[in-house]
This record gives structure tokens, C-alpha cells and sequence, in this order.
């Protein structure tokens, strides 16, 4: 995918709730806006990346950008699973993300336990691949100092402000 590495930001929204509750896999979810402006080439599936919540440390991740099979999902999504425990949800907070490679295509599950499993293989592969070097130099890349602590400490010009799309910055 040409548009890898790819960095985004956006306000983090409540999803469908099924991360921690069903799951115990907490997400935080992205607005519309940020899921309608990912590139053509950027398709559904599990990518991993570095993650910031505000102004906080970065952190591994693992999104699912899609559908959601096992649930057919009719609006398409994008969870990120901070690799991180948190001490509280961090909704309205600022999600900055560079997503560095793709895992695998989104696919249907028999079992919400399979679908669990699944998810857990994904975190564990995705910490392996953020070791690599080309990988580790995009941790430290100045789009995440320049990360805004939340949506009020953007520019307040457009509703659409806190949901600015960025690659390439």
C-alpha cells in the first residue's frame, strides 16, 4: 500500500461499546469524517502503528478499519486498541495515529471467542513488527509533538477542525 506509513488524527467518539465490555479489548473510535478520508488504497483490514492520546506517550497499536463482519456492521469503522492500560476512557481527547503495515484482511468469525483470539494473535504480531528499525524511527516522528491535549485546543474555524486528515505532514 503506497500510502503507508499513513497519519491521521481525530477525535475519539463512541463506537458501539463492545470493545471492553464484550470483548476486554478496549477501542477508540474515529468520526466519520477521519474513516471517509482514508486513501483508496488503504482497505479494510488490521494494520499496526504507534498511537497518542493527547499530548501523552506513544504507544503500539493495532486498528481494524472496516466493517466488522462478525457483527455486520452496515457503517464502516476504525478501532484502534491502544496497546496501553489506561486509567480511564479518554473520549473527546485527540487520538493521533501512524498506521506503519497491514496485518491482515477483516473476516467473520464462528465464535466471539475466536474473534477474541484473533484479536489477541493481531496485538501480539504487531508488537514483534514495531520493533523492527524502520518501524521504531516512526515513533519518534514530529507529527506526535505536535499533537494537540484535546478538541479545545484546536483551531476552532470549522466543526470539522478536530478531525483534520494529515499524511505526509
Amino acid at each position: 500500500m503506497k500510502s503507508l506509513p499513513f497519519f491521521c488524527r481525530g477525535e475519539v467518539i463512541r463506537g458501539f461499546g463492545r470493545g471492553s465490555k464484550e470483548l476486554g479489548i478496549p477501542t477508540a473510535n474515529f468520526p466519520d469524517t477521519v474513516v471517509d478520508s482514508l486513501p483508496a488504497d488503504i482497505s479494510t483490514g488490521i494494520y499496526y502503528g504507534w498511537a497518542c492520546v493527547g499530548n501523552g506517550d506513544i504507544h503500539k497499536m493495532v486498528m481494524s478499519i472496516g466493517w466488522n463482519p462478525y457483527y455486520k456492521n452496515t457503517k464502516k469503522s476504525m478501532e484502534t486498541h491502544v496497546i496501553h492500560k489506561f486509567k480511564e476512557d479518554f473520549y473527546g481527547e485527540i487520538l493521533s495515529v501512524v498506521m506503519v503495515g497491514y496485518i491482515r484482511p477483516e473476516r467473520s468469525y464462528d465464535s466471539l471467542e475466536a474473534l477474541i483470539a484473533a484479536i489477541n494473535s493481531d496485538i501480539e504480531e504487531a508488537k514483534v513488527k514495531l520493533e523492527l528499525p524502520e518501524h521504531i524511527k516512526l515513533r519518534n516522528d514530529n507529527f506526535f509533538t505536535s499533537t494537540p491535549s484535546s478538541s479545545s485546543a484546536l483551531p476552532t474555524t470549522t466543526a470539522s477542525t478536530s478531525q483534520t486528515i494529515m499524511n505526509g505532514h
